[in-house]
């Protein structure tokens, strides 16, 4: 009988730990997303011109930086539905839209939402759009409906007048971030017509968490050839690397995988290898990792790190071929509006936040416009001068100044 208890007992164990590891590894599957091949192809080239938009702002940008693509591109792909004429054709060639209509386009984006939303139920993602207008505007009722059908915006218009407004607007970025990002503007124009507003949330914690215990002070080396001491996190993780002549990169998991962190370090310093970094680097970095279906157990050594970052992307958008559209005098956004109005702002606000225990972060992608011909408030609070003259003459018929109206 014990040897038969024994028996049994081990079997038990076996099992167990059978189960365990297939536990484990069913947690490591991702969900796959189903996408039709244009579907696959227009992500591509979102992604690609988030790699162009990212070089094209680290080149000016001081200190650390953080962008996030698809908010970019979904605030833009909004834009464009209401765009006309050589400032349509612009924005969608610099998005890699090719030959799909914004209708393709905007079905494509709610596939992609609805499957990224419920990919993985161990990761925290939120994705909100808004459209935010001037009472007195005049918006044309079909770009509206796309905004709330296609995109599922939240469309309002306010006094943007009265501070509420602006309190409003922030109140609306701060809530769809989890209170990361608070602020994206600090004040409404008198030429605003318009916000468009896209809000990107995510939360994830690592397939395998790093052991705070083991998190301790660690060389980090600058590009200036110096080196400083940085919180650093250890662990030995399940992870896949890829290696090639420019760099070395690893990934780390989230959840049940769907989510991961790529780690890129450069073979020399972080400038050359931005300057020759391209999308097919990061196609060929990605297939490889996707084409191996097992993790190695790797020694990992990765800082712990915490910023925000804010950024006006005119300069980076003309430069990748977004021309008109932040062009008072050619601007073509009709779709919008009868109006003559324009881009006068793209901005990206991010927040991110790397530790033991995984990644949180935001961002939010505001687009202004404005109206060219809207005239600026007109306020007599102070002495003034008046006249009354006949016009077709340019009779005068009387001058005068108040000084104190009520006196």
């Amino acid at each position: 009988m014990k040897f038969k208890f024994l028996y049994l007992s081990a079997a038990l164990l076996i099992l167990f730990f059978s189960c365990k590891k297939e536990t484990i590894q069913a947690k490591r599957d991702p969900k796959v997303i189903q996408l039709p091949l244009k579907s696959q192809e227009l992500i591509q080239k979102s992604n690609e011109f988030g790699i162009e938009l990212f070089k094209a702002t680290a080149q000016t940008a001081v200190g650390n930086l953080m962008l996030s693509p698809l908010s970019a591109s979904t605030s833009l792909t909004m834009l464009l539905n209401g765009c006309s004429g050589e400032t349509y054709n612009q924005i969608h060639q610099m998005l890699g839209y090719n030959d799909l209509t914004c209708g393709e386009v905007n079905a494509t984006y709610q596939s992609l939402v609805k499957q990224l939303l419920e990919a993985d139920k161990d990761v925290k993602l939120a994705i909100a759009n808004s459209v935010w207008y001037r009472q007195e505007f005049s918006v044309k009722t079909p770009y509206l409906d796309t905004m709330e059908t296609a995109f599922n915006a939240h469309v309002e218009k306010l006094d943007f007048s009265i501070s509420s407004a602006l309190s409003t607007i922030n109140g609306w970025a701060n809530e769809n971030t989890n209170g990361k990002i608070p602020k994206v503007i600090v004040e409404i124009p008198a030429d605003a017509v318009m916000f468009l507003m896209n809000a990107l949330y995510f939360k994830g914690t690592w397939t395998q968490q790093f052991d705070k215990g083991l998190t301790g002070p660690g060389a980090f080396h600058l590009e200036d050839g110096s080196t400083i001491n940085v919180s650093t996190m250890h662990g030995t993780i399940p992870s896949k690397v890829y290696s090639c002549t420019d760099f070395t990169a690893i990934e780390l998991t989230y959840g049940r995988t769907n989510f991961s962190m790529v780690v890129i370090v450069p073979a020399t310093n972080l400038s050359a290898f931005l300057e020759n970094f391209n999308n097919q680097d990061w196609q060929n970095m990605t297939g490889s990792f996707d084409s191996n279906p097992d993790y190695s157990e790797i020694d990992v050594s990765l800082p712990r790190f915490k910023f925000t970052f804010e950024k006006i992307l005119n300069d980076q958008l003309f430069a990748l071929g977004m021309i008109n559209a932040i062009n008072p005098d050619l601007a073509d956004l009709s779709g919008i509006s009868d109006d003559d109005i324009y881009v006068t702002f793209v901005k990206q606000n991010t927040f991110i936040d790397v530790n033991e225990e995984g990644t949180e972060a935001a961002a939010v992608t505001t687009i202004g416009i404005g109206v060219t011909s809207m005239p600026l408030p007109f306020d007599v609070n102070k002495p003034f001068v008046f006249a009354i003259r006949e016009r077709t003459t340019n009779t005068l018929l009387f001058l005068g100044k108040v000084v104190n109206p009520e006196y």
